[in-house]
């Protein structure tokens, strides 16, 4: 007999609080489709993470994560140290949400709600940082710290706006960190500024990347790294690269890799999917192809075939 049964992961606090008011229509929602809901609504940061390590395989059809890319974040955390596999379904309620951006997941909660019915089960990558996980992006340097610096009631009132904010305040206090990266097929050391190891066409709402050079389930991460300008002259040129998406230029470093060691980063902050992670002398970061089961709305493939190649989890052929 076919599972019906849902698990919602619902962070209350995240962007507006807007999941408090829309909980009970979702609920209806996915009521209507015959499905029976369980609601857990989080309690404070790493909630999400706890509960989910308590689970037991097959419970659920689904976990619906109501949140931002945060609580996404922990969720998946609890599933990969449980070694559990589960679809989910995520519902963006979050401030930025830059990452659904990129899977055209509906920004409207109802919608969402229903593409998570009518939607396919799609396999992406996921990133592994030392111990812990990413979705979508492991960053350090400028602008990193806005996703984790601006208070949350900030955030609430000014949205995305909040990080900007925050990544103009930054620029004050830039410090470069002096850092070796060796991947499969390349060393590099210098003093850098900034860097992102990312499967996303956007870093904190601040930096994008071409369509073309992302794949979301390539088992290839994208790497972009901004060495420490010689004067504020090539700094600027930083800035207009970036707005440009013109990663060619002298001082910016920008390639794919499957796995990253990065050596000298112990002091240096580093942000997960929008949260503050700590460094450490030594830090692996390995991409574990298709580990993330998400379900995607029908016409994701054509919306996303630069970024995408979605193959149903019943379709998919033995290598």
């Amino acid at each position: 007999m076919e599972n019906k049964r849902l698990l919602m992961i619902v962070n209350p606090c995240s962007g507006k609080a807007k999941m408090k008011n829309a909980l009970m229509r979702v609920v209806q929602i996915f009521s209507n489709a015959d499905y029976e809901v369980t609601v857990y609504p989080t309690k404070e940061r790493g909630d999400a993470t706890v509960y989910v390590k308590k689970l037991k395989p097959d419970i659920y059809e689904k976990i619906i994560v109501c949140g931002g890319d945060g609580t996404l974040n922990e969720v998946v955390t609890g599933l990969m140290e449980t070694n559990l596999s589960y679809k989910i379904g995520y519902i963006p309620s979050g401030t930025l949400n830059e990452w659904s951006s990129s899977l055209h997941i509906a920004r409207n909660i109802y919608t969402a709600a229903q593409d998570i019915i009518d939607g396919t089960e799609v396999k992406l990558d996921l990133g592994k940082f030392g111990e812990k996980y990413f979705c979508y992006t492991a960053s350090f340097g400028a602008f990193t710290s806005a996703s984790y610096s601006a208070p949350q009631n900030i955030k609430n009132v000014l949205g995305q706006a909040a990080y900007f904010f925050e990544g103009i305040k930054s620029l004050a206090n830039i410090k470069s960190v002096h850092l070796k990266f060796k991947t499969e097929d390349r060393e590099i050391e210098g003093d850098f500024l900034f860097g992102a190891i990312s499967n996303s066409l956007s870093v904190g709402g601040i930096v994008k990347f071409d369509q073309a050079v992302v794949k979301l389930n390539d088992g290839i991460f994208e790497v972009l790294l901004i060495r420490k300008p010689s004067n504020i002259l090539k700094f600027q040129s930083y800035i207009d690269a970036i707005l440009k998406h013109d990663l060619n230029r002298d001082g910016i470093e920008f390639f794919h890799a499957k796995e990253i060691e990065i050596n000298g980063s112990a002091d240096v902050p580093w942000t997960l999917d929008g949260e503050y992670a700590s460094g450490s002398d030594t830090i692996n970061i390995k991409n574990i192809q298709g580990a993330l089961r998400l379900i995607l709305p029908e016409d994701a493939n054509e919306k996303s075939a630069a970024q995408l190649e979605i193959q149903s989890a019943d379709n998919e052929t033995n290598e």
